[in-house]
């Protein structure tokens, strides 16, 4: 199994981990989550291992120190200025959720960069009832009802059946955050009140596949359309909606890597 690395920048560090040893540079920005990515290092590179003969994977975490605000656009930024100093180019790029604000970001700016993009369970700007969800997060993190934060994040990420096959899980999970993983976790929550790329999404120029969810009760199945209607003019675009598997269909839906893999591949 892969290890965790370290990039080190003049303003901040990043950690990743890298796996696989295809010709292409295959880059994965994970969503939202109270606990660091890196945790779940060695389930991502089995769950996505039918990349790696034909790519190299890198999986980036946001960087490690963060400041008092902290927007969407600066998250891409940092990501690219990583990127950039481990001499990546010509990325295949997915990015699931928050993620996949940050992917679009990335795309938009840096066009060069990004040959082509999946986005996942993501929207290019968010509601008020999206933010209602999103600030009862911020709610529990700020007064560390941890139990409470985990729970309601698995009922509206995963479907009912999953949800309840594994509530005793996100109570334990819960009970693992700590005082300084929340404090975190409301920064890059926060950010996403002032996120907006929805006038842009039609700038994107690489090759695209958007997957979605009919039952996505975080950012709903509106969101991935609104996304389409600005690309569906590229013979280039693709779109795919599951049915039955919610928000998190990147981690519950069987084939989501084989799709990912095949559009790549393409």
């Amino acid at each position: 199994m892969s290890e965790i690395k370290k990039c080190v920048t003049k303003d901040f560090e990043m950690e990743y981990f890298v796996f696989g040893n295809g010709p292409n540079n295959f880059v994965i920005i994970p969503g939202l989550s109270v606990q660091s990515v890196m945790g779940a290092k060695d389930s991502i590179e089995e769950e996505y291992k039918i990349m790696t003969a034909d790519f190299t994977t890198y999986v980036f975490d946001r960087r490690k120190s963060l400041p008092g605000k902290y927007s969407i656009h600066e998250m891409a930024e940092d990501t690219v200025l990583v990127m950039n100093q481990l001499g990546l180019s010509d990325i295949y790029l997915f990015g699931a959720s928050q993620g996949g604000m940050i992917s679009m970001d990335i795309a938009i700016h840096h066009p060069d960069l990004v040959k082509k993009l999946v986005l996942g369970s993501t929207s290019s700007h968010v509601n008020p009832k999206q933010m209602g969800i999103i600030e009862k997060w911020i709610d529990y993190a700020e007064k560390g009802d941890v139990i409470n934060l985990s729970l309601n994040f698995g009922e509206v990420l995963y479907p009912k059946d999953v949800f309840e096959q594994y509530r005793d899980y996100f109570i334990e999970n819960g009970k693992t955050f700590t005082k300084s993983e929340l404090k975190r976790f409301i920064v890059l929550a926060e950010a996403i009140k002032d996120y907006d790329l929805s006038k842009q999404v039609k700038d994107i120029q690489c090759p695209t596949l958007v997957i979605g969810s009919y039952e996505d009760a975080v950012l709903d199945s509106d969101d991935t359309m609104e996304i389409a209607q600005n690309l569906d003019f590229r013979s280039d675009f693709r779109l795919f909606m599951y049915k039955g598997y919610g928000h998190a269909a990147y981690d519950t839906a069987p084939d989501y890597r084989k799709r990912i893999y095949e559009f790549m591949k393409m």
